[in-house]
């Protein structure tokens, strides 16, 4: 259990000799007089009227005659209620000091000094339970997390044009989130990987929405060629890099990402916006349209809710590249009281998207914007539904529970070169995930002890149609099919953490088991295979507090990749597919004064069996041993601090080094990790006058390789080579028209202002080759708000 807490500060300034004489140089001569050691016990009668503590305090030891060495930082712009009548030296500095936080100790020979007073052990009704760590993502849930993480929050989606999560990831450090591509090259598909891991659908990362796990099959087929949520529904994405494998898994050794999606007002309203782009220099064949709607709220008697509403309508920088996205939910919240709170999300999402695919290195020469595959298109739907209860007696116990079902469809054309095919397959996940938590006092530490339980049940049905390419008529459910299964998982994991405060530590041990069950039916073989396997998890978490403003934290923690539906039954060179199994290590601090908001960090990940599944073949490779190691910074400042001239204006930047190697013996040892760039970074600038606001922000990254042999040259048909570097700059201006005019904001803005060329390829996936990167691309916003 632990303290809910506003970064209290813990500890004191420590006074040694030096700092006694530094502070006396510094202090007026006032306050350096001296009488005998009686005059500490002695009364004497003050008459000194309320005011700054400072102007108190100095003539307070002018007429006690002590010497007080005092640290200005403590007591400026600090008040004391002054001194009337008789008082011995220690009760007046008791009284002048009082609900100043500060406290006198004598230092001997009529001496004083002031220092903060320590925080007191609280008692039990006074700790609350946080039970969720992820909990609603505010800065301080960020600050005082035992490892690396990062909150976008929904003003920085619009500050920078972000239409897609993709935009939004590749500003958090130590993210690689490319342009979308291979089987994922649509709006509806995620590519990102965190500390060198594969991009590719953000197979190697926990994803959650509002807590749940959304892939379509979490254990079985976790990646993302269809989205959970649009990014006009969210007011959050919360990147956990390390810290959070004990709660939050199985794929945690890529993060924790979770989607926290808009949260229902307090009061009635009506909130709607709009975002037009248009990329004149390449092949759009229609300007693309993003917009969302929410109307909601809550009544006096507990009860609220919300329609949300988010689409998509347009085509990119392309041909063949036309897109279609709705993504409708209903959320609603009755908390009658203050121990029950009922919650339900219902959503219906749904997409379709020309997919442009991979260009040969001559078709890029020729029209890095066009598309060769006039075939490739993707469809899906997802409908999910989802309720909760939390009883919470008071403030150090909590009960929760959430339950959740979603059922996926996805499907689509595909151009395989000897055919056509049409892939149509389904998904069903049940789940249930009740926590306990409470919290406690044991001597002079608190506790908060965490226990949870998780069932997933996952079935899915996959076929696959096809007709001859050189036909030209695409498959239908009437066309011969080769691929006919059936899987399905029994997922049971359990935890348990104690999230310890002891002075200015903050300490959590805690272990999470893993139990899976899967199968899988080929009816096309005739086979059936079965695989079970446990995972037992460690992790320890630690952060210790500097200061109100700064701390370190480190931590270690194991993880581990399901085998997946498409590598059941596959074998490698190195034997059967197993788990893939690995353990992070951080150490990294943080600090924010509100000035000045900065965090750096080191890691590594040892990866013991990294696999890869080949498209183009069917196959799985053994990339075996891998290790991820890196730094990962960023700093905000206000540069109202160093000038007032400069009120306004606020400079951020990231930097991340990731260096992800194979180790696994062989040809391929030591080389580096595909689609992982070695450097990554993003600078920008804010200004606000008034009710205006301009942002001018880029981004770089290193280059990198497509393959495990780091291959250099480039192939005829794009897949392999170096994938050179970039730099891309934008910039935005805005006017908000304030609460008269419906709290109207308009704003534009210019992506890839100097229209850099670059690209991304696409290796081992069925339309492989080079995708071109958004050229220069304008868009407008506007919003409302009654």
């Amino acid at each position: 259990m632990s303290i809910s807490r506003s970064r209290v500060i813990r500890s004191f300034r420590k006074t040694t000799p030096l700092a006694i004489a530094i502070h006396c140089a510094i202090l007026p001569a006032a306050l350096l007089t001296s009488l005998p050691v009686a005059a500490a016990v002695q009364s004497a009668s003050y008459q000194i009227a309320a005011g700054d503590l400072d102007t108190a305090l100095n003539q307070f030891a002018a007429k006690a005659g002590i010497t007080l060495s005092v640290d200005a930082s403590l007591t400026r712009g600090k008040h004391s209620s002054g001194l009337q009548g008789s008082y011995t030296v220690t009760d007046g500095l008791t009284t002048l000091l009082a609900n100043s936080g500060l406290e006198a100790r004598p230092l001997g020979n009529n001496a004083f000094t002031l220092a903060v007073m320590p925080a007191p052990v609280q008692a039990p009704e006074s700790l609350t339970v946080v039970g969720d760590w992820l909990a609603d993502a505010r800065e301080n849930d960020v600050f005082e997390h035992g490892g690396a993480r990062d909150v976008i929050r929904r003003e920085d989606f619009v500050k920078t044009g972000a239409t897609t999560v993709r935009e939004m990831m590749n500003r958090i450090p130590g993210v690689n989130a490319p342009e979308n591509n291979g089987t994922g090259s649509h709006d509806m598909a995620m590519n990102f990987g965190i500390r060198g891991l594969n991009p590719r659908l953000a197979s190697r990362s926990t994803v959650l929405m509002d807590g749940i796990p959304v892939p379509f099959a979490p254990y079985g087929q976790p990646q993302l060629s269809l989205a959970p949520v649009s990014l006009g529904n969210m007011d959050a994405v919360d990147v956990v890099r390390g810290g959070g494998a004990v709660r939050y898994g199985p794929q945690s050794v890529g993060g924790v990402v979770n989607f926290v999606t808009r949260a229902i007002p307090k009061d009635f309203g009506i909130e709607a916006g709009m975002e037009g782009l248009l990329s004149p220099t390449s092949s759009q064949n229609d300007p693309k349209g993003t917009g969302n709607l929410m109307v909601g709220g809550t009544a006096d008697n507990g009860l609220g809710g919300a329609l949300l509403y988010s689409g998509t309508r347009g085509s990119d920088w392309r041909e063949h590249s036309a897109t279609k996205i709705d993504d409708v939910m209903l959320k609603t919240r009755y908390a009658p009281n203050d121990v029950h709170t009922f919650n339900s999300l219902l959503q219906y999402y749904e997409g379709r998207a020309e997919m442009p695919g991979g260009l040969s290195r001559a078709a890029y020469n020729a029209d890095r914007f066009q598309s060769t595959r006039p075939y490739d298109e993707f469809w899906g739907r997802r409908q999910l539904a989802s309720f909760g209860y939390q009883y919470q007696p008071d403030q150090q116990h909590k009960f929760n529970v959430q339950t959740f079902y979603t059922y996926t469809l996805r499907s689509g054309y595909l151009d395989q070169g000897k055919n056509l095919t049409l892939s149509p397959r389904q998904y069903w996940v049940r789940g249930v995930e009740p926590r306990y938590s409470q919290s406690f006092n044991l001597g002079q530490t608190a506790h908060e002890v965490g226990v949870g339980y998780r069932y997933v049940s996952e079935s899915t049905h996959e076929l696959r149609y096809y007709s001859p390419a050189k036909s030209g008529v695409l498959p239908t459910g009437d066309s011969p099919y080769d691929r006919d299964t059936q899987s399905g998982t029994q997922a049971n994991a359990f935890y348990v953490d104690d999230r310890i405060d002891v002075g200015d530590w903050t300490i959590t041990p805690g272990m999470r088991y893993e139990h899976i069950q899967s199968y899988q039916n080929n009816y096309i073989k005739g086979t059936r295979q079965e695989i079970s396997y446990n995972a037992p998890l460690p992790a320890l978490n630690v952060v210790y507090h500097m200061n109100e403003a700064w701390n370190i934290y480190a931590n270690t923690e194991g993880s581990f990749g399901t085998v997946q539906y498409s590598q059941i039954g596959k074998a490698v060179d190195s034997g059967s597919i197993e788990p893939e199994k690995a353990r992070t290590w951080e150490l990294g601090t943080r600090f924010d004064n509100s000035v000045v908001k900065a965090e750096v960090g080191l890691f590594l990940i040892n990866f013991n069996n990294q696999y890869d599944s080949n498209q183009t073949t069917d196959s799985v490779t053994a990339r075996g041993k891998t290790r991820h190691t890196g730094l990962e910074s960023q700093i905000r400042y206000d540069l109202a601090d160093l000038s007032p001239k400069l009120e306004n204006f606020s400079a951020y930047a990231s930097y991340a080094y990731v260096n992800a190697v194979i180790r696994e013996s062989g040809d391929t040892q030591g080389n580096q990790v595909p689609f992982s760039p070695k450097n990554k970074g993003t600078l920008g600038l804010d200004y606000t006058p008034g009710n205006w606001f301009f942002n001018v922000n880029s981004e770089y990254q290193s280059g990198q390789f497509a393959d495990n042999a780091n291959t250099v040259e480039e192939s005829a048909d794009g897949s392999t080579g170096r994938i050179p570097g970039f730099m891309l700059w934008g910039a935005r201006a805005g006017y908000q028209f304030g609460p008269d005019m419906a709290n109207l904001n308009l704003a534009f803005g210019v992506k890839n202002i100097f229209d850099h060329e670059y690209f991304t390829r696409a290796y081992d996936d069925n339309n492989k080759g080079i995708y071109a990167g958004q050229p220069r691309t304008l868009y407008m916003q506007g919003s409302l708000k009654f």
